[in-house]
């Protein structure tokens, strides 16, 4: 089918590919601007941009896609439908009624839960234990169309977002290729969303990254993990910020002290009383420092028996 691709991270990476190996016919690629990325601030092309140049795809990177312009130079291509992964900005009406086929979106959650930005990080954060991807019909809503296909993947206990997101990215792209051949078929199925079911994942901020230590060790462990490998959970220890990397729920026991308190150096790791359990800090990142095993981190930083993170 002639088709226009919209999607930036590498999490698309993998749905553009499948929609060129599967013979459809991409017309162009539309993603977000190039942006100055690491310490020096270079530009750098979004992942969808490199892949689309290797295949040598055109591609548009408007900074607003809200523009008659824009519209009327996509309506030019006539695509029969629009795939739109992980783009970043929601398409108008205008957009929406273009293809003929419709605006097709892969989600990285079971609609009508998690929809939002961050559905990968809020599954893990609150300690769910399946998720999935689903393939949608746009409308004008956030995450709110009608559905087309969703297959669901198992979260495990120390599964963190990074690693759980490399399986979502490959489980979306086989289920937008059995999505396009249903819709090429005229066989695609569509079930409206039942909105009381519905459940957000919205844009992390700090407050939500820094830890609470008088929560129990599950939910400070799922808050480590979720945030793993971007953006990072932290506490401070003596006015430095520590970044909590990879952690363990260790105990259920109450020690009676103070939540955040360090009671053990283990082997692998520091342990830390919460409000319900202990857990073991297992990687840890101080302040303007890599990421390195918390058992040394303790040597470095004297991270002592008895002191407490704030």
């Amino acid at each position: 089918m002639r088709t226009i691709f919209m999607g930036t991270p590498d999490f698309a990476v993998p749905c553009l590919e499948r929609l060129i190996s599967e013979g459809h016919e991409v017309v162009c690629v539309v993603t977000q601007p190039d942006r100055p990325k690491g310490r020096g601030r270079v530009l750098a092309a979004p992942p969808v941009k490199e892949t689309a140049a290797a295949h040598q795809i055109p591609v548009l990177q408007p900074e607003r896609i809200r523009n008659d312009q824009f519209i009327t130079q996509l309506a030019a291509l006539r695509p029969e439908v629009i795939v739109v992964v992980a783009f970043g900005q929601l398409l108008p009406k205008s957009l929406l009624d273009l293809p003929p086929l419709g605006c097709i979106n892969v989600h990285a959650s079971l609609l009508p839960r998690y929809r939002g930005a961050a559905p990968i990080h809020w599954a893990v954060i609150n300690g769910e234990p399946v998720t999935g991807v689903t393939t949608m019909y746009m409308d004008a809503g956030m995450d709110t169309g009608d559905i087309i296909l969703s297959d669901t993947t198992t979260i495990t206990a120390d599964q963190t977002t990074g690693e759980l997101y490399e399986v979502l990215k490959l489980q979306g792209a086989e289920l937008l290729a059995k999505t396009m051949q249903a819709i090429r078929s005229g066989t695609a199925p569509r079930k409206p969303q039942d909105h009381d079911l519905a459940t957000y994942a919205p844009l992390l901020t700090r407050e939500v990254e820094r830890v609470n230590w008088k929560q129990s060790a599950a939910v400070v462990h799922n808050l480590i993990r979720g945030l793993n490998p971007w953006p990072g959970a932290y506490c401070l220890y003596q006015g430095k910020i520590f970044k909590l990397c990879r952690t363990r729920i260790s105990g259920s026991e109450d020690t009676g002290k103070e939540p955040g308190t360090i009671i053990a150096l283990s082997d692998y790791g520091v342990i830390v009383q919460t409000g319900r359990g202990t857990v073991e800090l297992l990687e840890l990142q101080p302040e303007c420092r890599k990421k390195m095993n918390a058992r040394d981190c303790a040597g470095g930083y004297c991270l002592s028996v008895g002191e407490v993170f704030d």
